[in-house]
């Protein structure tokens, strides 16, 4: 279903219903009259909740966007959640649930809204512990319960030591590390065209260069998709949980109606309230770094989003923006193979930098492939 300006309906009406109860729309202009208008006010409101919501921009109700809408309208003590392996609950209630367990030192994985396993097993966890029935139903007993309990985990934020210790146990190598690189766009969604030049073949390009590079590491690749695919962002989360990968590297290339859209932007996830991964946020911070000393490109920093990929993923994800192909200067470079082949280093060293921790450091954008290769033959002893 897609919704825009101009259309009416049942449909329009309960997205501006729910856009009131949000505070969008003053609820004195929402009437529950069943053939409503797409008018411009509610345009406008739908654009505010996008934006504050870190989805596109663009006015239009999709799939992701009603989503969205759906899930803001929860409240924790809404409803009574619990976990259901065919249709898993989603929600902000669910969120605001994994974010209080997280603060009381409980598991529950990313901080995603969806009330999946981790979750379901955190909560039975706190249960027992409270001396309430284990029966991972989050109801009003427990929302009581809940409600009464104090913070054990303050400042800060609680899943960072147990990230950092998961990747600690993993080791400073990069042999046997299983990492799943995305490349946006695919199928008949080139993305960006400019002068026959498309944003998906030169995404690929980059992916199959990052493959090779991390293959010669001893790292175990996964790409989500194939040149003739383009899987949801869900469906893409999937593929690196069900293979249980160290990290996830999204490629994008960006375009704009100005050519004056410029430059590099690598987001990880989190929301406004608070919640990220912090392990993810880290990797962000060392990939940007590492490609802006590389390529020399208009810095246009690392941001938080809730983006699917970045929130269904169980481990650590970026999502690496490498430019605006309707930009000359970006485009002269994106064309280039050794601009290339640099991202596919840059990036490359960056995720070697998540795992030495410090350790050994060489400076930012002095490490080369060679280099790299030759530490982690000496480290194993391989030649």
């Amino acid at each position: 279903m897609l919704l825009r300006r101009g259309d009416h309906g049942p449909s329009v009406a309960a997205v501006r219903s729910i856009l009131s109860s949000l505070g969008y729309i003053p609820a004195d202009l929402t009437t529950p009259d069943a053939d409503a208008v797409y008018t411009a006010d509610l345009y406008d409101a739908v654009r505010s909740f996008q934006q504050n919501r870190g989805l596109i921009v663009d006015g239009v109700v999709g799939s992701m966007t009603l989503a969205s809408l759906t899930d803001a309208r929860y409240t924790l003590g809404d409803r009574t959640l619990a976990y259901a392996l065919s249709a898993q609950m989603t929600g902000d209630d669910v969120m605001a649930l994994q974010e209080r367990l997280a603060e009381l030192g409980y598991d529950t994985g990313q901080t995603d809204g969806v009330f999946g396993a981790k979750t379901d097993e955190a909560l039975r966890e706190y249960q027992r512990n409270r001396g309430l029935p284990d029966d991972g139903v989050f109801g009003r007993q427990t929302l009581e319960d809940l409600r009464r309990m104090g913070r054990m985990v303050t400042g800060g934020r609680p899943n960072f030591l147990r990230e950092k210790e998961i990747a600690r146990q993993r080791g400073p190598g990069l042999r046997g590390k299983r990492i799943v690189i995305d490349p946006s766009l695919g199928g008949d969604d080139y993305g960006w065209v400019v002068d026959g030049v498309r944003a998906s073949d030169l995404i690929f390009d980059i992916a199959h260069r990052l493959e090779g590079r991390m293959a010669a590491t001893g790292m175990e690749t996964f790409l989500t998709r194939g040149e003739s695919d383009n899987p949801s962002q869900a469906q893409r989360a999937n593929v690196a949980n069900r293979i249980d990968a160290d990290i996830v590297l999204s490629l994008h290339i960006d375009g704009s109606s100005s050519a004056l859209g410029q430059g590099l932007a690598t987001f990880h996830f989190g929301t406004d309230s608070g919640s990220s991964s912090t392990l993810g946020e880290t990797l962000a911070q060392l990939v940007h770094r590492e490609l802006l000393a590389r390529t020399k490109m208009v810095d246009c920093r690392v941001h938080h989003r809730p983006w699917d990929l970045l929130r269904l993923t169980q481990m650590p994800a970026v999502r690496i923006e490498l430019g605006y192909l309707t930009n000359p200067v970006d485009r002269e470079a994106l064309i280039r193979e050794d601009f290339r082949d640099t991202v596919a280093d840059g990036i490359l060293v960056a995720v070697k930098r998540l795992y030495l921790d410090g350790r050994d450091e060489p400076h930012t954008g002095t490490f080369t492939f060679k280099d790299l290769l030759a530490y982690e033959q000496s480290r194993t002893g391989l030649s």
